[in-house]
């Protein structure tokens, strides 16, 4: 870190009359944001750092496919680049619907620093490792997830003076998620080489699924609703039980994305049974949608996630030295495999095996 970082964050702590917390640095992510926790007599806190200058540009929301590639894969793929106002303006709608996110203490936007509400250590994730009972917390992941759906999103996001908008993870955006994998799984695995006609190919397999997706994309979409981003709070009543992080690249979508990302899970094995369970209450929560088109949503949109995840476990791998996350790619096929067997996906199916045979994954 920068020396002229450190003096900037002291700066931004004294002014939140924090000089005298002590800071205790806490593990990262794959993002270039960093965290720390505040001790201070009045409890903890959370610190968060995003340097603008890491990121490429935001999407404007008016620009064109061809502006997005010029911005860069963060325009491309919606993502809000770590702007700390896109997070203070979504925490605050998530908290009006009654979720649980966190309360921003201080921030200051432009310099990308802000200080949070604690949630805890209780991730989702860790609880199940350490032996709870993951029914309970898969089931109140689905009820906030219920909740979520039932609201009417916004086109803006507005909290404290922050605002930021709700864009649709529309065609480009789709295109560039499923764009990754061929990009860049041959820069993993040398030995699967996608030549033009099997680009060109793979395009039109996916072409009516982008189309149905961004047509159909109709709640907010935290786009990273995982395991390892959900908090247990069990002090909360209902969905506000489940404490949520990291939801800053929210997006409207449709509502199959964020059950995909819950239940095709690159960090932990979700059973084919903890699967049919959560679509099971899904499903009663939400009695007004046709089990047998959803289901196909499911698997042809969670599809897509898969194999947007495949791509960029294999950038994190070559090309920023990060080979923890090639060992999880082996799950990812699982779940692959599972949504092939829907027969709607022949044509992704017959790709697959025709370029990414299963023999040469590994």
């Amino acid at each position: 870190m920068s020396s002229d970082r450190e003096a900037l964050k002291r700066e931004f702590l004294r002014g939140a009359g924090l000089a005298d917390a002590r800071r205790e640095p806490l593990s990262g992510d794959a993002s270039t944001r960093a965290y720390e926790r505040l001790h201070t007599g009045r409890g903890t806190l959370i610190f968060m750092d995003q340097p603008p200058s890491l990121e490429t540009a935001p999407c404007p929301p008016d620009a064109t496919p061809q502006q997005r590639a010029a911005l860069g894969y963060n325009a491309l793929a919606r993502l809000a680049a770590g702007r700390v106002d896109a997070f203070i303006a979504t925490a605050g709608w998530l908290r009006a619907q009654g979720l649980s996110a966190p309360a921003v203490v201080a921030a200051d936007a432009a310099a990308g620093l802000a200080v949070l509400e604690d949630l805890g250590d209780d991730l989702f994730a860790r609880l199940i490792e350490g032996g709870q009972d993951e029914a309970p917390l898969y089931d109140a992941a689905i009820t906030a997830l219920a909740r979520l759906h039932e609201a009417s999103p916004p086109d803006v996001l507005s909290y404290d003076g922050a605002e930021w908008p709700l864009l649709t993870y529309d065609e480009t955006a789709l295109a560039t998620a499923d764009g990754i994998f061929v990009e860049w799984l041959p820069k993993l695995l040398p030995r699967l080489a996608f030549g033009a006609d099997a680009v060109d190919d793979w395009n039109a397999v996916w072409a009516p699924i982008r189309a149905y997706g961004a047509a159909s994309a109709s709640v907010f979409c935290h786009r990273d609703y995982h395991a390892e981003n959900l908090l247990w709070l069990p002090e909360r009543a209902g969905p506000a039980r489940v404490g949520l992080i990291d939801f800053q690249d929210a997006v409207k979508a449709h509502p199959a994305w964020d059950l995909s990302m819950l239940l095709h899970d690159a960090r932990r094995q979700v059973t084919p049974e903890r699967e049919a369970a959560c679509l099971e209450l899904y499903f009663r929560l939400r009695p007004e949608l046709d089990r047998a088109t959803f289901l196909a949503d499911f698997h042809s949109l969670g599809a897509l996630n898969i194999v947007r995840i495949l791509g960029i476990f294999a950038r994190l791998t070559t090309r920023d030295g990060k080979p923890r996350y090639a060992a999880l790619m082996p799950r990812l096929w699982g779940y692959l495999d599972r949504c092939l067997a829907d027969p709607a996906l022949g044509g992704l199916k017959a790709w697959l095996e025709r370029h990414a045979p299963a023999e040469a994954r590994a």
